[in-house]
C-alpha cells in the first residue's frame, strides 16, 4: 500500500467518526460505508487508491485481524456458563451448523456444476459463521429479551472458530480431489498436524498466559493499562508458535482464547476496551480490503447462480437448520424466524476466503470466491439495514410476558459486538439483567 492510500484510509476513518451518530440513526454501518469506501477509491472505482491481497502489509492486516477475532471472541465465552443457562446458542452450534454445511453444500452442487463435493463444502463452511456485529442494533438492543440477543451474540462468539477446522479439512480434500502437489499422503498429514498441534500449543500458552496474568495482577506487578496488550501478545504467541511446530495457529488462537477465559480469573475491563479498540480499526481496514479488492473481483464474475446461492444462504440454508435446532424449546414461531434471519455473514467469512484462496489453488476456486463475496455483500447491506426495525418488530412481538421462553432469565457475557457507536445506550456492558 502507497502513501496516499494509507492517507485515504486515515481520512476516511476520521470523516466516519465525525458523522457516526447521524449513520447509526439511519442504520448505515460501518462494514457498509467501508466496504463502499474501498470499491469507489480503488482500481474498480476511482483508481486513486492501491490496495493488493498480494502485498505483504494487506495480508498481514488480514492475518491479524482474524487472529484477533478468534482470540477475543473465545476468551470472552464463559463455558461453565454457556452449559448452564445458554441452551440456545449450544443447539445452534451442535445441531444448526452442521445443518448449514450440508444444507449449503447441498445448494452448491446443484447450482454450481463446476464443483466438486469438496469444494461445494469449503464454501459452505466459510458461510456457515456469524458476524453479530452487522446486525449490532439487534444483539445490543434492550428491546430485545436478554436470553434471544445473547444467543445471537454467543453463536457469533463461537461459530467462527468452530468452522475454522472444518474449512480447513475440507480445503485439504479438495486438494486430494485435484492432485494437489505434495499428493494425497502429504495432504493427510498436512491436516493432522494442522488439527492437532494447533489446539495443542492454544491451550498450553493461553492458560499459561491466563495464569501469568491474573498472578501478576492480584499481586500488583502489572499495571492495568497493560494488560490488553499482553492479552494480544498471548493471541500472537498461540498463532506463531503453533505455525513454528507445523500446526495452525488460527486454530491455536481460537483455542487459546478460550483457555485463557476458562483460566484467567481476573477479566480485566481494560483487556477487552483494548481488544474492541483494535479489533474496530483491524475490521474497518478488513471491510475497506473487501470493497476495493474481492468486491469488483466478484461482481464482474456474478451469475444468476451467484445471486440465487447468496439469496438461498441468507434464508433457507440459515432459517431451516435453525428451527430444526429449536425443536422441543417453545419458543414463538416470530423467535425462530428472528434468530433465523439476523444470522449475519462478514468478516469471518471474509478472512476464510483469503486463506483458502491463499492455500488452495485448484479448478473451482474462483466459484467459491465469488459466491462467498456476494453472500458477505448482501447480507452487509440487509442486515445492516434491517437491524434497527427487526429488533423494534421482535420487542413488539414478545411485548413484556416475562413467562415466555424468550424472557428465561440468563446472565449475560460479555461477547464480540463492535462498538461502533458506543453512545445511545447500546454499549455492551457485560454481565446485566433482562430489562425488557
Amino acid at each position: 500500500m502507497t502513501t496516499q492510500t494509507f492517507a485515504l484510509l486515515a481520512v476516511g476513518i476520521l470523516i466516519f467518526a465525525l458523522f457516526s451518530r447521524r449513520l447509526q440513526d439511519r442504520s448505515i454501518t460501518p462494514p457498509m460505508v467501508f466496504g463502499a469506501f474501498g470499491l469507489i477509491i480503488g482500481q474498480a472505482g476511482l483508481g486513486i487508491a492501491d490496495f493488493s491481497m498480494t502485498e505483504g502489509v494487506a495480508h498481514i492486516l488480514a492475518e491479524l485481524t482474524l487472529i484477533l477475532v478468534l482470540f477475543v471472541d473465545a476468551a470472552r465465552i464463559d463455558v461453565a456458563r454457556l452449559r448452564a443457562d445458554h441452551d440456545i446458542p449450544v443447539r445452534m452450534l451442535a445441531i444448526g451448523m452442521p445443518l448449514t454445511i450440508v444444507l449449503g453444500a447441498g445448494a452448491a452442487l446443484l447450482l454450481f456444476g463446476e464443483l466438486s463435493i469438496w469444494h461445494a463444502l469449503v464454501l459452505a463452511a466459510i458461510l456457515a459463521p456469524t458476524d453479530a456485529a452487522l446486525g449490532q442494533a439487534v444483539v445490543s438492543s434492550p428491546q430485545v429479551p436478554v436470553r434471544i440477543r445473547q444467543a445471537l451474540n454467543v453463536e457469533s462468539g463461537l461459530n467462527d472458530g468452530i468452522a475454522l477446522p472444518a474449512v480447513l479439512l475440507f480445503a485439504c480434500f479438495a486438494g486430494i480431489a485435484h492432485g494437489g502437489p505434495t499428493g494425497a499422503a502429504g495432504w493427510i498429514q498436512f491436516g493432522i498436524l494442522q488439527l492437532t498441534l494447533g489446539p495443542l500449543v492454544g491451550l498450553a500458552l493461553g492458560y499459561a498466559g491466563a495464569r501469568g496474568i491474573d498472578t501478576a495482577v492480584q499481586k500488583g506487578w502489572m499495571a492495568d493499562d497493560f494488560t490488553g496488550p499482553a492479552a494480544l501478545a498471548l493471541a500472537l504467541a498461540c498463532y506463531s508458535v503453533a505455525e513454528l511446530v507445523g500446526g495452525n495457529g488460527f486454530i491455536a488462537a481460537f483455542v487459546g482464547g478460550l483457555a485463557f477465559g476458562a483460566g484467567v480469573r481476573d477479566h480485566c475491563h481494560t483487556l477487552f476496551e483494548f481488544a474492541e479498540a483494535e479489533g474496530q480499526l483491524l475490521t474497518l481496514i478488513a471491510f475497506l480490503l473487501f470493497g476495493a479488492v474481492l468486491l469488483p473481483d466478484a461482481l464482474n464474475h456474478m451469475t444468476a447462480a451467484t445471486l440465487i446461492y447468496a439469496v438461498l444462504s441468507l434464508t433457507l440454508i440459515r432459517m431451516v437448520p435453525v428451527a430444526v435446532g429449536m425443536i422441543g424449546m417453545g419458543l414463538k414461531p416470530q423467535t425462530i424466524g428472528f434468530i433465523g434471519w439476523f444470522g449475519p455473514r462478514g468478516l469471518a467469512s471474509l478472512l476464510f476466503v483469503l486463506l483458502v484462496l491463499e492455500d488452495v489453488h485448484a479448478p473451482g476456486a474462483e466459484t467459491v470466491m465469488v459466491a462467498a463475496v456476494t453472500t458477505v455483500a448482501l447480507s452487509t447491506v440487509l442486515h445492516g439495514l434491517s437491524a434497527s426495525p427487526g429488533a423494534r418488530w421482535y420487542a413488539g412481538v414478545v411485548g413484556q410476558a416475562g413467562a415466555r421462553p424468550e424472557h428465561a432469565t440468563v446472565q449475560e457475557m460479555r461477547t464480540r459486538v463492535a462498538s461502533w457507536f458506543a453512545g445511545n445506550g447500546f454499549k455492551n456492558k457485560g454481565l446485566g439483567e433482562d430489562k425488557s
